[in-house]
This record gives C-alpha cells, sequence and structure tokens, in this order.
C-alpha cells in the first residue's frame, strides 16, 4: 500500500486567497534547509519559498536588563513571602528583557507559474511520502499532463517538470516574485535571479531560477517565457550570505551542475538519498485500504481508519527528513515552511516543548541523525547563555528560556508573565543529548557533548536554592500556566514548579553517569551528587494529581494546553509502573483532569497526551486521541492545527503512533504497550530501541505473532518472552525481575521469538 497524502483539487490560489486560506492545503517539499510550498494550481501555479537561514535581522544581540542581576533575588524573596503581585511587577521592572523580541524567521517569496491552460479536469495532487515527489496529473481537452515537484538534497535545488503525455504543446512564463520591495532582479548565465537585502543591514539572499525546454524560450528580467513545448524543466537555487559565500555564483554553480545532469539524473539522485533515510523504517497498521479516498475527506473518519495513522506517521518522517538534515539548521516552528514576513510566534525555536518535541520521533523512527541540527544548535547557544548566565544571574554556566533563534540568542522573550522568565530552556535541549545516545551508542558524540551538559548543570549549582530543606528553582514559572494563590492572587511566577526540578534531576544524574562512562568526574559531579537528594520529587496532590507547583495551588485553567507536571512520564521516563506506581495513578487523575476540562485543543498538546497516554499503556485512550488529533487539528494537508500551523503537533503525533507500538526507556524493551483494539493487525519492521536496539514485529487479533531484534552494538537488553514463545539465539540467555528475560552477546548479536 503506498504512502501517499492526496487531494482532488488544487490549493486555492489567487491574489485574495493564495496566502490567506491556500498555504494550509499546499504540500511541503524539502531539503533540510530549502522548502517549498506547492499549491498544484494547472492553470496560475505558486512555489512558495523558504530557506532555513533566511532570517530577519543580522547576528546575536544582548538584550539582557542590566537590572535583572542585582534585583531577581529579590524578586524570589517576594514570592516566598506571598507577595505575588509585587514579584510580577519587580520581574516586570528589572527582568524583562530590552528588546523583548529576538530575531524571526522569513519567507523567501515564492514563483509563479503560469502555463497558459484554459482549462482542467481529472486533477490529482498528490504527495509521494516513499519518493519525496509531489506529483498533479490533470487533463485539458482531453490531452493529459504531469507536473512533478521535489528538493534534492545532494544537488541543493529544486525542482519542477511539466510534461505533457500525449505531445500536446503548451506555454510556460516563470516569474520570480520577491517577499520584499528592496531587491535587485535581472537575467544570469543560467536563466533569472533576484537578489533580496532586508533591511536594517539583515540578510541578503538569492534566488536564482534555470529552466529548460523543447520549444522556444527567451529571459527577461526575473521572467522566462516559453512558448510551443511539450516539457519544461526548472530548477531554483536560494543561498543566503549566513555562509558568508558569493551567494550568486554559489547558486549559478548549483543551477549548472542540475542542468548538466538533467531532470531524471537529479530525481534519480534525490530518490535514492531520501530512501536511504526513509526506507528504514516501515508500518502497517493492518485495516481496510482506503488509499482511493482523498486524505481530507479520510480525515473525518480517522477513528476507523488505521492506515490514516499510518499515513500521518509517515508524514511525520517525511516531514523530518524534510526540515532537519546533518548541515542544516534545526526544525524551527513551522519546520521550514512559512509564507509570513512575521510569521506567527517569529517561527523561531520555542524550547519550552515544542523544538523538544520535533524531535521525539528521531530515535525510534531511526533517523538519530536527522537530531544533529538541534544538538549542533546548542553550541551556537553555549556562548550566548554563559555570557546570560553571568550578566542576567552573576552565576556560572549555561542558561537559557522560552525561545532561541538562528543566532543562538538565549536571553528571555516576549514581556509575557506566564512564559518569559523560564531559565530552564538549555536544560531541556541537553536531554536530548542523553537521548541521542542512548539510540545511537555513539561515545565519540557523547565525549563532544558532555561539556556543553556540565554547563548547563553548572548554573543550577548556583540558581537552585535551600528552602525546608529542599533545593528550589526561582523565579521561574510552569509553562504557560497561572495559579490560585492561598491570598486569592492569581500568578505565573513562582518558586519550584514541578517540572523544573524533574528537568534538573534529569541533567544532574545524565551528566554523572556520562562522565563517570567516560573518566571525566570531575568536583561538579561531587557538587551534584551531593544536591541530587535535595531535589524535590513529585508530589499527589488534594484532587490525586500530581502537583503542578510546589504547592497545592488551584489553577485558573485546568484545561491548560501545556501539560508541564507530567514531563517525567514523558519525555522523561522518572515515573514508571515499576520505580513509581503510586505516581502512574496521579499521573493517569492529572491528565484525565487535564481533558475533562478542555486539555488537548491545540495540535502539539494533544500529540503530548498520546505519548502520555502510551506511557500509561492506555491504548484506547492513546488510539482515540490519535484520531481527535487526525479529525481536530489537522489540515487538509495533513500539516497540525495548533491554530495556526506548527509542525511539532505532526512530530509529536508521529512519535506517539510509535510510542503505542514500542518503548525502551529502563532498559526494558516492550512491544505493543498501548495497542488500541481498532490496531487489529500490523507489523513494524526497523524500529530502534534505545540501546541501539533495531525491532521489527509482527501482530494479529491484539497478539504478537513474531518479533525479531538485533543489537548493533552488542549492548544486553530485557524484554518479556510472551507465553507460547521462544527465543531463537546464539547470544547469552538468563531471566530477570518482574518476569522478563535478558540477552547479551557480541556486536550484532539476533534474538527472535517465535511461537512453539
Amino acid at each position: 500500500m503506498k504512502s501517499t497524502v492526496w487531494l482532488a483539487s488544487p490549493a486555492p490560489t489567487g491574489e485574495d486567497k493564495a496566502f490567506k486560506f491556500g498555504w494550509n492545503e499546499a504540500f511541503p517539499i524539502g531539503n533540510g534547509s530549502v522548502g517549498a510550498m506547492v499549491y498544484g494550481d494547472p492553470l496560475k501555479d505558486i512555489l512558495q519559498l523558504n530557506e532555513d537561514t533566511v532570517w530577519y535581522g543580522c547576528g546575536g544581540r544582548n538584550r539582557v536588563n542590566p537590572l535583572c542581576k542585582d534585583n531577581w533575588q529579590k524578586v524570589r524573596q517576594l514570592l516566598l513571602e506571598g507577595r505575588i503581585g509585587e514579584a510580577e511587577k519587580l520581574c516586570e521592572e528589572t527582568m524583562y528583557p530590552h528588546p523583548d523580541q529576538q530575531r524571526h524567521y522569513d519567507t523567501c517569496g515564492h514563483i509563479a507559474l503560469d502555463f497558459g491552460h484554459g482549462g482542467y479536469s481529472d486533477y490529482r495532487r498528490e504527495l509521494d511520502l516513499e519518493n519525496a515527489v509531489c506529483r498533479v496529473e490533470f487533463s485539458e481537452n482531453g490531452k493529459k499532463f504531469e507536473r512533478e515537484y521535489f528538493v534534492s538534497f545532494p544537488d541543493k535545488v529544486i525542482a519542477v517538470r511539466q510534461r505533457s503525455l500525449d505531445g500536446e504543446k503548451f506555454s510556460a512564463k516563470i516569474s520570480i516574485v520577491p517577499a520584499r520591495e528592496e531587491y535587485v532582479g535581472d537575467v544570469c548565465e543560467t536563466g533569472s535571479y533576484i537578489e533580496v537585502r532586508q533591511p536594517e543591514g539583515g540578510c541578503r539572499y538569492c534566488v536564482m531560477t534555470a529552466a529548460d525546454w523543447d520549444g522556444f524560450g527567451w529571459t527577461d528580467g526575473a521572467v522566462t517565457n516559453v512558448t510551443d513545448s511539450t516539457e519544461v524543466t526548472l530548477f531554483i537555487a536560494i543561498r543566503s550570505d549566513f555562509f558568508g559565500d558569493d551567494i550568486k555564483a554559489w547558486c549559478e554553480e548549483k543551477l549548472k551542475a542540475a542542468l548538466a545532469l538533467g531532470y531524471d539524473a537529479v530525481k534519480a539522485r534525490h530518490i535514492e538519498d531520501y530512501r536511504g533515510l526513509f526506507d528504514r523504517v516501515s508500518l502497517n497498521l493492518g485495516g481496510e485500504d482506503k488509499s482511493s479516498v482523498p486524505t481530507n475527506e479520510r480525515l473525518k473518519g480517522a477513528s476507523g481508519d488505521p492506515q490514516l495513522a499510518k499515513l500521518y506517521f509517515d508524514f511525520g518522517r517525511y516531514l523530518l527528513i524534510s526540515s532537519s538534515r546533518p548541515g542544516t539548521r534545526p526544525a524551527n516552528l513551522q519546520g521550514i515552511w512559512n509564507k509570513d514576513r512575521y510569521p506567527a510566534w517569529g517561527s523561531k525555536y520555542t524550547i519550552n516543548i515544542n523544538a523538544e518535541m520535533n524531535y521525539w520521533a528521531a530515535g525510534v523512527s531511526n533517523l538519530s541523525e536527522c537530531e544533529m541540527p538541534l544538538l549542533e544548535h546548542l553550541k551556537t547557544m553555549l556562548p550566548y547563555g554563559r555570557k546570560v548566565a553571568r550578566d542576567m544571574y552573576g552565576l556560572d554556566g549555561f542558561c537559557a528560556h522560552h525561545n532561541t533563534d538562528i543566532f543562538g540568542d538565549c536571553a528571555p522573550q516576549d514581556l509575557c508573565m506566564s512564559a518569559t522568565i523560564w531559565p530552564m530552556g538549555a536544560a531541556w535541549l541537553c536531554t536530548h543529548i542523553k537521548t541521542h545516545y542512548e539510540f545511537t551508542g555513539d561515545r565519540e558524540f557523547l565525549r563532544e557533548y558532555l561539556g556543553i551538559l556540565k554547563e548547563a548543570c553548572r548554573f543550577f549549582t548556583g540558581y537552585l536554592f535551600e528552602y525546608n530543606g529542599k533545593l528550589l528553582t526561582g523565579p521561574s514559572i510552569s509553562p504557560e500556566n497561572t495559579y490560585i494563590h492561598p491570598s486569592g492572587e492569581r500568578g505565573c511566577l513562582c518558586v519550584g514548579p514541578t517540572m523544573d526540578s524533574m528537568i534538573v534531576r534529569e541533567i544532574f544524574e545524565s551528566c554523572i553517569e556520562f562522565s563517570e562512562l567516560l573518566g571525566e568526574d570531575d568536583a561538579l559531579c561531587d557538587k551534584l551528587r551531593e544536591m541530587l537528594p535535595k531535589l524535590p520529587k513529585p508530589t499527589v496532590g488534594k484532587y490525586g494529581q500530581i502537583m503542578e507547583w510546589s504547592e497545592d495551588y488551584d489553577e485558573v485553567e485546568p484545561g491548560h494546553r501545556h501539560i508541564s507536571h507530567l514531563w517525567g512520564l514523558y519525555p522523561s521516563d522518572q515515573l514508571s509502573f515499576e520505580k513509581t506506581p503510586e505516581l502512574m495513578s496521579a499521573a493517569r487523575v492529572t491528565l484525565e483532569r487535564r481533558l475533562q476540562n478542555g486539555g488537548g485543543h491545540t495540535g502539539w498538546s494533544r500529540a503530548w497526551i498520546i505519548n502520555m497516554w502510551a506511557r500509561l499503556r492506555d491504548g484506547e485512550k492513546a488510539g482515540e486521541n490519535v484520531a481527535a488529533l487526525l479529525e481536530r487539528s489537522t489540515y487538509p494537508n495533513f500539516f497540525d492545527m495548533h491554530p495556526p500551523f506548527q509542525i511539532d503537533g505532526n512530530f509529536g503525533g508521529s512519535a506517539g503512533i510509535a510510542e503505542m507500538l514500542l518503548q525502551s526507556q529502563g532498559g526494558v524493551i516492550t512491544l505493543l504497550p498501548a495497542l488500541p483494539s481498532s490496531w487489529k493487525s500490523g507489523s513494524v519492521n526497523g524500529f530502534r530501541a534505545r540501546g541501539c536496539v533495531t525491532v521489527s514485529f509482527i501482530w494479529n487479533d491484539g497478539k504478537l505473532l513474531s518479533a525479531k531484534f538485533v543489537s548493533e552494538l552488542g549492548n544486553s537488553f530485557k524484554t518479556a518472552v510472551p507465553d507460547g514463545f521462544e527465543p531463537k539465539t546464539s547470544a547469552s540467555v538468563k531471566p530477570a525481575e518482574n518476569g522478563l528475560t535478558e540477552f547479551g552477546g557480541e556486536k550484532g548479536f539476533e534474538v527472535e521469538l517465535v511461537a512453539k
């Protein structure tokens, strides 16, 4: 069954509709750095453009409020005294940044394609996830036409080809339309180009085209005209001065190489490269084949369409490969696809969940190298984060707040009490060092990044303070929630929110473990060992819920979209049935209360909820929320609906589907931990478990039929051998606790579970 998203109509175009309505029906294509949105209109098509280094502004800035260093501990003291309003007022005056905004992502304009058709019928527009090619098919007066679009990672170009399948001739007008007024455009050796200089010393970028045809053609300024042709090929290159290149020469080089190769060769190279990543994993969830129904129609009945969840999982992998590859910038709030000069939330890296969620599925999907742009960005942030720690708090180490940008800005962002003053952003990002190592076993990577992890820990050795025998953070917030103090005041700013303590515990324990592993134990680790016992553990509140704050406050919004106090359930594994059964019960109450009060109303929040139900091993609830994500929070083009579009819901939903089928936290590999009854039969091939173990299995009527494990590095692992099964392996086999079996052996050892 092909993995294809398809629609029976083009995305709306025209000046009134294209960017207001049509964009959420256009299909995304990309190669990690360059992205485009395909509208697919047979008459007047649009190809909206992005490049991941085209951000507004140039370079980092010092936005730290100079008054903060002398006042942040006064804010803390006011909070401890219960003087919430005074604390927040002093915070606004002394801790808020100047200016309040980081740099924001930008758009590169679009290509307008007019093929001179008078009308069309028999229309189909599809996004082939297996080959990363978008395809449009239609007829005009009984004559068939095909248009294809893709972005090549090997050749660094966008490729578009329209051809007549019946030899019918057509014309084409190809225009580069800039997003800004400040540009120059002209012909060049390959075709045409525009060069845009943002105002106020912002970045400079070039969009250049090269076309090939079998009729007649000419270029005039930023417009290429073709007549009497049965086939037209267009290559597009985009480059900014972020890398310091001669951007025009770089584009010309890529376009000349693509023209020399020709469309078919560029396409073949693109598909080979892409499938080298995409084909590592395959998923089948059974159910009726409804692929003949347009995808937007299938969304209305997602609960009865298991293969739609499989398609959504594949779409998430497609988006990750297309928006985050080694050497590119990390996937931002919209991946790499953005139509606006001033996008929602700046389309930045929001690091109080969203940027992290983008990479939740990377390990299990066997795409760990696609996570490297996020980890590389820690290196960009580090010098700025050190400066923020020093200038804002007077402390050593590495600190960031709830947003960062392409330049690594770590100062607070916005003037928003519920979000701004949260010094945990770098710490949460550093937990991905642990995750990446768990899935890859790459010790050289670990050695390279241990220093960054230590710097994040070092900040908290100064920032944490002792109160009633516990080490607390503060001033901080529980993103992005509001509580009711016993005095009746409403507040956001607080000390010791539960999520903060969970994140600090994670990085402290990881730092100690990895330092011991690499022989780099030191005085910092000794300090962390001393502090760890004083970190608060999750506490059960009056409703039987995990408390969100250090006090059992009521929430102003019980159905809040953030469920930060369950961070220890997912993405961390601090809560589990084996280690903390009573807290797992409280986690369930917490989740139920959120949902009963309207939680999950944004796409990314719903995606997080899927992962939490999976960790609670409730397949029916997880399945219900997969259906809700698809039916209520997904645009026709399969993009996640916040609203507006945020890509994190796509990635988080993909991670949740995987989490329902395979879990590997705590050294135990669990198959089918949260299988809904609607996914009666299916198969997984190539999932990756922690410990660098590749896992494949088949089930029918909700029961396992067979499974295979390959320990790539020879790491031992534990798993359950179901009744009626026996392991076939040359590895060592021994019983373990809780009815599990432990397997160990040489590098690459295999274990098969087969029915007796």
